[in-house]
């Protein structure tokens, strides 16, 4: 397997301002980009969209200068959840679309994600043909004076994302009599996500929706629900809704304050799509972190549960390979192909949103259909990439798969982007599940 140097499992990502994510690296990285996606003697373009972090501004002037340098015309959008830009992209017909963004990371972290033409996540391949560019001189392929690319900003890029998530909601339906708290992470849904639904009717109180650079996913959003809990209790809310920095992660908070996240929610969304017929393929795809809670689930209404590894890129792909039309992540990055290249929280909620409506019953009744079992996971900080390896821990693993046997899962890997190995269990007996969990994590930490 080609290890990348810059690219992980979602995009490019680290400290901004400091090795990983910097002003030089984020010019390289437009220069390189647009001379790979130069084809043709069309004008060229990108569409460049970011979240709230103070950083945003610095790497946003770095990309325009490396685009433009080697002859690529730059769309701005200013702040814009990630599934927005990978719909304009293709809208605004773009040769490629970048958001800067690190997702539910803290404001200190940046990172760039890359869209081809089809608004799709980039490739290995494709990753490595940038990598590679990357890594050379690039001075003698700079554009000549008269072709040096032009910068706009766009407009009507939130009116344009608004009409597009309310298209995703049947016409038929109205959110009047909801009364919903959505939860922005002071990120790049603050405005939309209120705004949208909004106009569909709902009530809606908007909480961590007045960013300042510093305080992007600062204990809020689909990371740190229990604000969103205590608001939707205190207020009486009907439904509560939790997005990320970015905008591609949901989490739900039920109308008693319970938090409802991503492998519920994407089973609930099968079942209503199965019994409606717009499930293709007789499946769903998920990763492998996914709750064997789900697999049962979907294997009593006759559904697959196909796995990947970990990045809704992988997901994605698979759909595409495969004929899938629903897949997603645990932690609430929901694909929906028949709307969105990738994952989008607002239009996965409006899903739920459409069955609560239709069926005239409580988020907690909705989502009272099955249950997940109960999983453990911890992440040990670390840059020893070859800890796994070890003697000590690969013991320590194969003795926790003895002791699940066929009552549960376990998965030991390294993260894709952080510093981080994760080990995570699952099965019947929680006990049984922490023990496992800790006697492996303490291995490694002695190996560290």
């Amino acid at each position: 397997m080609i290890m990348y140097k810059l690219f992980g499992t979602d995009g490019i990502r680290g400290r901004s301002n400091g090795d990983a994510m910097t002003v030089e690296l984020a010019l390289k990285i437009g220069m390189a980009a647009g001379l790979y996606f130069k084809r043709g003697d069309h004008r060229h373009r990108v569409v460049i969209g970011k979240d709230t972090r103070l950083s945003g501004y610095m790497i946003e002037s770095a990309l325009v200068a490396g685009f433009t340098s080697v002859g690529v015309d730059v769309f701005l959008l200013g702040p814009l959840p990630t599934p927005a830009v990978a719909m304009l992209t293709r809208s605004l017909r773009a040769d490629i679309g970048v958001m800067i963004s690190a997702s539910h990371n803290p404001y200190y972290d940046n990172g760039l994600k890359l869209f081809g033409p089809d608004g799709c996540k980039l490739s290995n391949e494709v990753e490595g043909e940038i990598e590679s560019l990357f890594c050379q001189d690039l001075s003698s392929r700079r554009a000549a004076v008269s072709d040096i690319g032009r910068a706009r900003r766009v407009d009507d890029e939130q009116g344009r994302y608004i009409e597009f998530v309310k298209h995703v909601f049947p016409r038929h339906l109205s959110l009047e009599g909801l009364r919903i708290v959505v939860d922005c992470a002071n990120g790049a849904a603050y405005k939309v996500a209120p705004a949208a639904l909004w106009e569909l009717g709902a009530e809606v109180i908007a909480i961590n929706d007045k960013p300042n650079g510093l305080n992007i996913n600062e204990q809020c959003g689909s990371t740190s629900p229990a604000g969103l809990c205590r608001e939707v209790c205190a207020d009486r809310a009907d439904i509560g809704i939790g997005l990320d920095g970015d905008g591609d992660r949901l989490i739900i908070v039920d109308e008693k304050g319970n938090v409802i996240a991503g492998d519920h929610l994407i089973g609930l969304i099968a079942d209503s799509w199965h019994k409606s017929g717009r499930l293709s393929s007789g499946g769903v795809v998920a990763t492998v972190m996914s709750n064997l809670g789900l697999e049962r689930f979907l294997k009593r209404q006759g559904l697959a549960l196909e796995r990947t590894a970990v990045g809704d890129r992988h997901i994605l792909e698979h759909m595409r390979r495969c004929g899938y039309n629903l897949g997603g992540e645990q932690s609430g990055h929901i694909i929906l192909s028949d709307f969105s290249t990738t994952g989008d929280g607002l239009v996965a909620a409006l899903q739920i949103l459409s069955m609560v409506v239709e069926k005239k019953m409580k988020v907690s009744e909705l989502c009272g259909t099955f249950d997940l079992l109960p999983q453990v996971l911890r992440n040990i900080q670390t840059n020893n990439v070859y800890l796994l390896e070890d003697d000590r821990v690969r013991k320590a693993i194969e003795a926790g798969n003895r002791r699940l046997c066929k009552n549960g899962r376990l998965l030991v890997r390294r993260s894709g982007t952080e510093p981080l190995i994760r080990v995570m269990a699952e099965g019947d007996d929680k006990s049984l599940i922490q023990e496992i969990v800790e006697d492996i994590a303490v291995a490694i930490e002695l190996c560290a």
